[in-house]
């Protein structure tokens, strides 16, 4: 118990930010992930309701997510034994109020050939449980899919271990220091020591850094509620796009038979092991029976989890000046499923003390959007 397990890498964290860095890190370097629950990805990345979408986000949030397109469509052989995406089409819905922020996304996302703007009677065309008199216009992107989120997360820690790494659950980090160029962390499970630290710590990942005598990037975990209604009888919804209001009030989504809604709340709260509140499912329904022909009775399951940010929604990664060794990896928002493929990548570079790889810089990821001495 006494004795420091040593490694040229530790990472905090063992959700899909931590685990996917673990992945493409252990490729050049030993690599030590450390997880607080019996099980890696028990937070937010295993309550995640995970879209590919390419049209979605801040700028650099397309760009990384663009680039994790080739990962998920051709992964390493023996990464999953099934396809990690499947088709899932991304409506983007706006009434006769909403229609200038639908034009300003359409003005960033244009661009891509698979994104076409639509009017009200083809945008219930295409989503029937539309009320017809609701959408007065629509965006819609054919690339969207679904990602298999356990699949993805389970072929990352995969990888990490075929390259020589180790998984350490019931970890929760007690004491952090630095000594002698290592950085020490103590955990129930044991010391460990490394000259390079990873934060991939999601909601925890300030108080992290306090532990470490560091000072916080300004992370903000907020709340998203989900919940799980059955289908109506007519007509067959498995389809159907993933339906969101263009100011993210409410989403809807098919969901293995049922549907899946949020009221795409953002509550911040202080980093836990989040729970539903009964008043944002009771808007959830609101909103839904507002936007839809359906009337919820029964609400089958529901739960919450945390997407914590910084200021301006982009992810923090890199290190500091000052602050040798102590790298961030955290404020991805509900964007770290789809963008993990180029972040675990572009840490592996970053690591490695190498540019932005160009498969990644030529979909536009550039340092100056992510790095944490931004602000």
């Amino acid at each position: 118990m006494n004795e420091i397990q040593t490694s040229d890498v530790l990472i905090i964290g063992g959700g899909i930010a931590g685990a996917s860095a673990a992945a493409f890190v252990s490729e050049e370097k030993s690599v030590t992930l450390l997880e607080r629950e019996a099980q890696a990805g028990y937070h937010t990345t295993g309550r995640s309701a995970a879209i590919y979408a390419p049209s979605y986000g801040p700028g650099p949030i397309r760009a990384l997510t663009l680039a994790s397109g080739a990962f998920f469509n051709a992964p390493p052989a023996g990464f999953s034994d099934v396809a990690l995406l499947a088709p899932r089409g991304i409506l983007m819905i706006a009434t006769d109020t909403q229609g200038l922020a639908l034009d300003a996304l359409f003005a960033e996302v244009g661009g891509l050939s698979s994104v076409r703007l639509l009017e009200g009677g083809q945008v219930v065309a295409m989503n029937p449980l539309l009320r017809p008199d609701y959408p007065a216009r629509g965006l819609y992107d054919s690339n969207g899919q679904d990602i298999d989120v356990n699949a993805l997360h389970t072929g990352f820690l995969r990888q990490m271990r075929a390259n020589g790494g180790t998984l350490i659950t019931n970890a929760g980090v007690t004491a952090i220091h630095r000594e002698k160029g290592l950085w020490h962390v103590e955990t129930p499970a044991g010391r460990f020591a490394a000259p390079v630290l990873i934060n991939a710590a999601g909601a925890w990942a300030d108080e992290l850094a306090a532990m470490a005598g560091l000072a916080p990037v300004g992370l903000v975990p907020k709340r998203r509620t989900v919940a799980i209604i059955p289908v109506p009888q007519q007509p067959e919804t498995g389809h159907l796009p993933i339906t969101v209001d263009i100011d993210e009030a409410f989403y809807l989504k098919p969901d293995a038979g049922r549907l899946l809604i949020s009221p795409a709340d953002e509550t911040p709260s202080e980093p836990c092991d989040a729970q539903p509140e009964e008043l944002d499912v009771a808007i959830a329904v609101d909103r839904i029976e507002t936007a839809f022909d359906l009337s919820v009775r029964r609400i089958e399951n529901k739960w919450a989890g945390l997407r914590s940010f910084v200021a301006d929604k982009s992810p923090v990664i890199g290190c500091r000046p000052g602050e040798d060794g102590f790298f961030w990896l955290a404020g991805q928002g509900g964007y770290g499923i789809q963008t993990s493929p180029a972040i675990g990548r572009l840490v592996a570079a970053l690591i490695a003390e190498r540019p932005v790889p160009d498969e990644l810089a030529a979909h536009g990821v550039r340092l100056e959007d992510l790095r944490p001495d931004r602000f």
